[in-house]
């Protein structure tokens, strides 16, 4: 269990003056963001029907998959690059470099990519913060990115 310092501490990095965004608020904000890209997935999904249904060909799993995985990797790289998805705009969290920069296209795609993998590792990724000195997400470690509070 997440003791209450944990998710409620508001830590400043010593080098970039930047607060780190508490652990509480990143994992309400990704419950608002599995929501969204639930939605936007049975979007995706549903125009997949349509092509397949108008070419008449079988349903391919692997490239049905496949697109989905590129439909998120669409819709975070390029939120990322621009600072903030929707719920992490409600929750008033951006994602920057370590050094407090704008997250460049290349670095979006590897925290995407890490983000993913540690997802698929049961979560192991996200678990992560609960031991990370700065309470950050493994994904971010590995990127080289930080979520703070706006």
């Amino acid at each position: 269990m997440v003791s209450a310092s944990v998710a409620f501490t508001h830590r400043v990095s010593a080098k970039t003056g930047l607060t780190f965004a508490p652990l509480l608020r990143r994992t309400l904000s990704l419950i608002y963001e599995a929501l969204l890209v639930a939605a936007i997935l049975w979007c995706a999904a549903f125009l997949y029907a349509i092509v397949e249904s108008r070419l008449s060909s079988a349903h391919l799993r692997a490239v049905y998959q496949l697109y989905l995985l590129l439909v998120t990797g669409i819709y975070f790289i390029w939120q990322w690059q621009h600072g903030q998805t929707l719920p992490m705009r409600t929750w008033r969290v951006s994602l920057v470099t370590r050094s407090g920069t704008a997250v460049s296209f290349w670095r979006a795609v590897a925290r995407f990519l890490f983000a993913t993998v540690g997802l698929l590792l049961l979560g192991l990724g996200f678990l992560w913060a609960l031991v990370d000195p700065d309470r950050q997400f493994l994904h971010d470690r590995l990127a080289g990115t930080r979520l703070v509070s706006n």
